[in-house]
């Protein structure tokens, strides 16, 4: 049986709103030991991300997650393949993809999901 992201996801997201001050973000993500989070609307419907590189990359004036995030995100749907998932993670040096249903984030695959899986088969 083929391992798919819905076995491997973490469901439980940490998310954040883009109208978060940055430094609450970086907060967070220290707190939750983290190196990033989706950024979602009031609806759930995913509208970024926001990790430590963007933390460092920041500009004087930009305060809000919403001026630092990545808006242009990677995503995987819940049927996605283990493999299709590590190729996404590793051709495109991320750290981590959401998870969605339409539009809506319903999860998150780290690489150590990934390798996680990939030990278990």
């Amino acid at each position: 049986m083929a391992v798919r992201a819905r076995d491997i996801m973490t469901k439980r997201v940490v998310t954040v709103g883009p109208g978060m001050k940055v430094r609450e973000l970086a907060k967070l993500l220290a707190q939750k030991k983290i190196s990033g989070a989706p950024v979602v609307d009031e609806k759930d419907s995913l509208v970024g991300i926001a990790t430590e590189a963007d933390i460092l990359k920041r500009k004087a004036g930009q305060n809000t997650v919403k001026s630092i995030m990545s808006s242009r995100v990677s995503t995987v749907s819940e049927d996605t393949s283990l493999e299709e998932i590590a190729s996404v993670l590793a051709g495109r040096k991320f750290k981590r993809v959401p998870v969605v249903r339409g539009d809506r984030l319903v999860g998150i695959v780290s690489r150590a999901d990934v390798v996680r899986a990939i030990a278990r088969r």
